[in-house]
């Protein structure tokens, strides 16, 4: 099928199209961008459904493509058929190229994975290791006998030498006052 300001019949597949790439080809593919560019892009940004990106894209490319081949028009006829055509190719081809790959989603899903590299639980054990220094030496001691050693209150309490009670009453104590330190630290 040949369009107006189209030259003989298109070069088979095979041949490799060379562009003219002298100041004469130059002035004409110059001419071509500004007598086409407007009406090509008010053609496309329709058929991209408004989105004038797209379409300037499409029109750039287009124009790459006229430009490949501007050895073959008669820049005396209109080729904005032959622009239009192409456009439309390259708008059906991104569609296709982009209904044949799954969606794009945001980054929001990945700040709520789990960490898997242990930089969470350093940061934690910083944190506390922190907080543990502004608690009094006996909430501090009680709380390294007992939790931090994963020792039972009756254990504990005959390693640190003090009543059973005494040591509970403490770790009570101490995790009120370790979780108002954290808390004032954000």
């Amino acid at each position: 099928m040949a369009f107006p300001g189209f030259r003989g019949k298109a070069k088979k597949a095979s041949a490799v199209r060379r562009p003219h790439t002298g100041a004469a080809g130059e002035r004409a593919i110059a001419e071509l961008y500004r007598e086409y560019r407007r009406p090509l892009l008010s053609l496309i940004v329709r058929q991209t459904g408004g989105d004038r990106q797209w379409a300037e894209d499409v029109v750039q490319e287009t124009m790459l493509r006229a430009w490949r081949s501007i050895d073959q028009f008669d820049l005396g006829d209109s080729l904005l058929p032959w622009l239009a055509t192409v456009a439309r190719r390259i708008v059906i081809d991104d569609r296709r190229r982009r209904s044949a790959r799954p969606p794009e989603t945001g980054d929001a899903g990945l700040e709520t994975l789990p960490s898997v590299d242990g930089v969470d639980d350093l940061l934690r054990n910083v944190l506390v290791t922190d907080a543990l220094k502004e608690l009094s030496p006996a909430h501090r001691d009680v709380l390294n006998a007992t939790i931090l050693s994963d020792r039972t209150v009756n254990q504990a309490a005959e390693v640190l030498g003090i009543p059973v009670g005494t040591v509970k009453s403490r770790v009570y104590y101490a995790i009120r006052a370790l979780r108002v330190v954290l808390e004032e630290r954000g």
